[in-house]
This record gives structure tokens, sequence and C-alpha cells, in this order.
């Protein structure tokens, strides 16, 4: 079954709808977890949405309804997601600026100039189950770095998670650590990774 991507910059009520009920399958067995429960990741939703350079890709599984219009083709779109199916898996990310907190919550300290030019931190992604391991969240995660203005994109994992397999996956796509957070009550260590947005890209 064909999964294509769809690009939003604007989080209508549809899309929204779509987004949440896909998390809450793909993290269906955390959402007893004070910082995975739905409407805490919601709440950060609403956040993130309203800074600059915000970016969703929905995944769908199912051809387009004849004659109706493909939602988010482009990187401005805001279309509906009726009629083409449920969202098989997402990722969302969001312009990091220099003096940004997202900097200040890791462990160490970073090279001068680590920060100087902005980044797109990769703050969610997700597969609902039976798409796993069919190359769908490669592509999503594609989709979401087309046409990006920043030169690299950034992201937190869970190292123990799927007992270090996430982490290997994302090493697999280039992905490099520099960096942890710290534990906290609502979340474990974070390992702090990096890549360039383009294989031309420098750091």
């Amino acid at each position: 079954m064909t999964v294509e991507p769809h690009r939003f910059t604007t989080l209508t009520a549809d899309v929204r709808q779509a987004l949440l009920a896909a998390y809450a399958d793909v993290r269906a067995p955390l959402l007893d977890r004070p910082n995975y429960r739905l409407e805490a990741f919601a709440e950060r939703l609403e956040q993130h949405a309203a800074t600059p350079g915000f970016t969703l890709v929905l995944a769908f599984a199912l051809a387009l309804t004849p004659g109706a219009d493909a939602p988010g083709q482009g990187a401005g779109s805001t279309g509906s997601t009726g009629g083409i199916g449920t969202a098989v898996g997402y990722a969302y990310g969001n312009t990091v600026g220099p003096g940004d907190g997202y900097w200040q919550r890791l462990a160490e300290p970073l090279p001068a100039g680590f920060t100087a030019s902005p980044v797109l931190a990769l703050r969610e992604i997700g597969v609902r189950p039976p798409w796993r391991g069919t190359g769908a969240a490669r592509r999503i995660h594609d989709a979401l770095l087309a046409d990006r203005p920043e030169q690299r994109v950034a992201l937190m994992v869970n190292p123990l998670a799927g007992e270090g397999k996430v982490l290997r996956l994302y090493e697999g796509w280039g992905y490099r650590g520099y960096n942890s957070q710290s534990a906290s009550p609502l979340s474990p260590e974070l390992t702090a990774m990096i890549r360039p947005i383009r294989p031309e890209s420098t750091n």
C-alpha cells in the first residue's frame, strides 16, 4: 500500500484531529505516563505550532478520492485531510535559533559557534504499528526535511527506546550524538543528535 506524505504549516482542526488520532495509536503503550498523555502532547503541539518554521508531515495510506484536492501539497498548504484515509504516521518540527531554550536544557556546554545558525528541531516522529519496518518513517522524515532553509536538523531520543533500536535507526539516517539532556521527573535522560539536512551541508 502506497504511503504518501503531505506537509502542513498551519494546524487546522482536521489536521490536528488526524495527528492526535495517529499519536494516540503510536504511543498507546505509554499514554499512562505524564509526559506521553494525549493532553500533554496536545499542549506541546499547540506551543510548537505557534513558533517560527513549524511544519507538520502526515502520511496517508489511501489514495485520494477521485476529484479531491491533495492536502498539504507545497510547503505553505493548509488543506483538509478529508477523503484520503487514516494518517499512518507523522513528524513535525520547528526552527530553533541561537537563544532558544532548546539549547539551555543540554547537559554539557556546546562548542563556540555551535548554535550560531538556526536548526530544524525534529520534535516528534511516529508510525502506526502496521506500517513499521516498511520505510514509511524514513519517507515521512525526508518529507519534513525537504526544502528547509536550515542546514542542520536536531532531535532528542531515549537511548533505551526499543532496546536501542530507535537510536540505531537514527544513526542509520546519518544522525550523530553530540550531547545529552539530563533526566527529569517527566523524562528519562535523552541523547541529543544532529545531522546535515542535505549531504552537502556542513556544521
